[in-house]
């Protein structure tokens, strides 16, 4: 029942139209080899944790949010592919860095080294950047001031 003038009630049933779009963000998704990355993106779309391989190169997902979409561009973490990461960069506007925290201490620097070469690259620098300490649920795991 509506109890306003008859034009204010057509206008508030009839005339909403389409939602206004969404904003979209493109964002590049960066880490080592086994860190998480391509479990996190399935994650975050809803998608089934079954067969999860991963990523060769790189892929794409848009990950929905109510009041944005994230592009994200997950690019692999292979030691013959991170050397191609800088080729990617262009045109993102945030920067994940996933990291696995339970990782042998080995990895751990070539994480770090790589962290520091992403925070330093022209095209990163002025972005923001997340880091995530992944596989916190593993016995090994490091804590978040750990690493």
């Amino acid at each position: 029942v509506c109890f306003a003038l008859p034009w204010q009630c057509f206008r508030a049933l009839c005339c909403k139209g389409p939602p206004p779009p969404r904003p979209e963000y493109d964002l590049v998704c960066i880490g080592l080899s086994g860190s998480g990355k391509t479990s996190l993106l399935s994650q975050l779309c809803s998608e089934s944790p079954q067969n999860i391989v991963s990523t060769t190169g790189f892929s794409i997902k848009a990950v929905p949010f109510q009041n944005a979409i994230l592009n994200v561009k997950e690019l692999g973490g292979a030691d013959n592919i991170r050397k191609y990461w800088s080729r990617y960069y262009q045109g993102s506007q945030g920067v994940i860095f996933v990291l696995d925290s339970a990782s042998s201490e080995d990895d751990l620097e070539t994480a770090r080294n790589e962290l520091h070469s992403a925070l330093q690259h022209p095209q990163l620098c002025t972005l923001p950047f997340l880091i995530l300490a992944n596989h916190q649920d593993k016995p090994a795991a490091r804590s978040v001031q750990e690493v």
